[in-house]
């Protein structure tokens, strides 16, 4: 054993060559960056930047506003942090990069919120007063600036924060008002009758950014189309075949479309499994490419094929409503349609011009009617027969049971299919004919052909975002700005009660931006429509109308209140 004392332990500090500065070994951060920021703040470093790059050429980055509700995540923190780090390197450059900060404080997410609180309280958000409700929004939205504004600082971005961009400013809403006014007087502003994504649980109209999809499990029905006119003797007392995954389209439903290359199968049913609706001996058309599916779907176990038909030699068909007698008295003409496909279903579709917007083009091509058959709340419409006050996410069940009593259901089934859904309730969504307001993207005004062309002309980092949205703008439909909403800028318009045409009239128009710039947005609901309309106007001859645009029209008008 070894009694000797343990030597210590050697110190290498001293032997390891380190620089010496004046920096702490400790970084400290939590305590360091609020320093950092008050110095800044004490010396005005905004002004003293502003000062610096006094005559320079300038550079603009125009701050797309992250939207007033709750704390900064992830998203708007990368955001804010990428653009301060650009404005910093431009204002190195020898650039004056003047950077105003701004957010987006209308819309629904705000609604949502605030009906939620009221909900909390079982309170009735329909008995609240507008304009209460409008405040409510408001001062929802600026706690939340406030909050941002000082979570953004915080992270270090510099910018114009005392000079900062709101769109519920009240010159703001004023600007945004004119933008929209500029569509009216030169004629891209219109309002039609057109299928729209409508949220029931919001009851309104939504745009496509305000969409996700999600799996969502859907009632499949097959349904016979008796023919009561045919062109052909052969196809006298068949049924033509359709397959939806939305039953509760079926009072929508107007015609039947079948594409004109398809080859449909006339078949003779000749055996069924136990529990099939298919009746022997019974006869009907179904696309030949289909026709094992359909069988298997069906429980019809043999048949025997009469005759192949083109979809072109189907035209002249007419069928009854599989409901006819029960308050669905209509004809049901064949209509030939190139967006029929053999991909799924039967090689039919079933043609509810209020319920999808191929159906809706194709009913107005044809002069079919367009009914309404779904209210606001996502419920059967009062005249509806059978299905009144039904719920149409419930109505499954029922309209199987009155098909399953008619003898037009011949089989019923489920799918799990990507579905629309409202991204804020996360609820599922419905196409709903509704009338509602558009800026038209194709006519005299040329919009979609300047827009592209604008696309084309801008510097693209990476260059394949040019190609991402030149692709969207070409194919996008006529944009829908209206909402069925309180908490936004209204779409300050008159429409003439007896002809049905919205006013056109400069001197009212320059009224209305007069006093929502001085005023805001709010005037709409306080004031008598005659102060917008002059003395010259009756105003028991217009309808005023009380849709909001939607908030990313909001956005996209920024550049007339910040840049210009």
């Amino acid at each position: 054993m070894n009694d000797a004392p343990a030597e210590a332990p050697r110190d290498y500090r001293d032997t390891v060559f380190l620089p010496q500065t004046s920096f702490p070994m400790r970084g400290d951060l939590p305590k360091k960056e609020p320093r950092i920021l008050a110095r800044w703040e004490a010396m005005d470093l905004w002004a003293k930047l502003r000062a610096a790059a006094k005559g320079r050429p300038p550079f603009i980055l125009h701050d797309g506003p992250p939207y007033a509700n709750g704390n900064l995540h992830l998203g708007t923190a990368l955001n804010k942090i990428l653009k301060d780090v650009i404005n910093r390197t431009r204002q190195m450059a020898g650039y004056d990069a003047n950077y105003i900060p701004g957010w987006d404080c209308h819309g629904l997410p705000i609604e949502w919120k605030i009906e939620e609180e009221y909900r909390a309280k079982k309170k009735d958000k329909d008995a609240v007063p507008v304009l209460e409700f409008r405040a409510e929004c408001r001062a929802y939205a600026a706690h939340w600036m406030g909050v941002q504004a000082r979570e953004f600082r915080r992270l270090g971005v510099e910018g114009a924060w005392r000079e900062r961009y709101a769109t519920m400013d009240l010159a703001s809403e004023g600007a945004i008002a004119h933008e929209i006014l500029k569509f009216l007087l030169n004629g891209a502003l219109y309002r039609g009758l057109r299928p729209v994504m409508w949220s029931p649980v919001e009851k309104t109209a939504l745009a496509e950014a305000e969409i996700e999809y999600h799996d969502h499990t859907s009632t499949t029905i097959w349904v016979r189309f008796p023919i009561v006119q045919a062109p052909v003797k052969e196809l006298e007392g068949a049924s033509v075949v359709i397959w939806t995954t939305t039953p509760w389209t079926m009072p929508g439903n107007r015609a039947v479309a079948a594409g004109p290359e398809i080859d449909y199968a006339l078949v003779r049913v000749d055996g069924t499994a136990e529990g099939s609706l298919a009746r022997h001996h019974e006869t009907m058309l179904i696309a030949l490419p289909l026709l094992p599916q359909v069988c298997q779907d069906s429980g019809i176990t043999t048949h025997h094929l009469l005759h192949v038909f083109k979809g072109e030699a189907l035209k002249g068909i007419v069928c009854a409503h599989p409901l006819r007698g029960r308050g669905y008295d209509q004809d049901t003409p064949l209509l030939l349609a190139d967006f029929v496909t053999t991909d799924a279903g039967t090689g039919f579709v079933h043609i509810a011009p209020g319920h999808g917007e191929d159906d809706f083009l194709l009913g107005r091509a044809n002069n079919l009617d367009i009914p309404e058959t779904v209210g606001d709340d996502g419920t059967f419409n009062a005249w509806v027969p059978l299905f009144a006050g039904q719920h149409v996410y419930k109505a499954a069940d029922a309209v199987c049971e009155a098909l399953t009593q008619a003898g037009g259901l011949l089989a019923r089934g489920k799918i799990v299919h990507s579905y629309p859904h409202s991204w804020r309730s996360r609820a599922p969504l419905i196409f709903r004919a509704t009338p509602q307001w558009f800026i038209r993207m194709d006519g005299p005004e040329h919009i979609r052909e300047k827009a592209l062309r604008a696309i084309d002309a801008t510097v693209f980092v990476p260059d394949q975002g040019r190609n991402r949205i030149g692709s969207m703008v070409a194919a996008r439909p006529d944009w829908c700005i209206s909402r069925q909403r309180a908490w936004g800028v209204p779409i300050p318009i008159f429409v003439h009660r007896q002809t049905g045409e919205p006013l056109r009239d400069q001197a009212v128009v320059d009224r209305i931006v007069e006093v929502f710039t001085s005023e805001g947005a709010d005037a709409w609901y306080s004031s008598p429509p005659s102060r917008f309309l002059g003395p010259d106007r009756n105003p028991d001859d217009y309808e005023q109308v009380r849709d909001i645009v939607d908030v990313w029209f909001d956005s996209g008008s920024t550049h007339a209140f910040v840049l210009e």
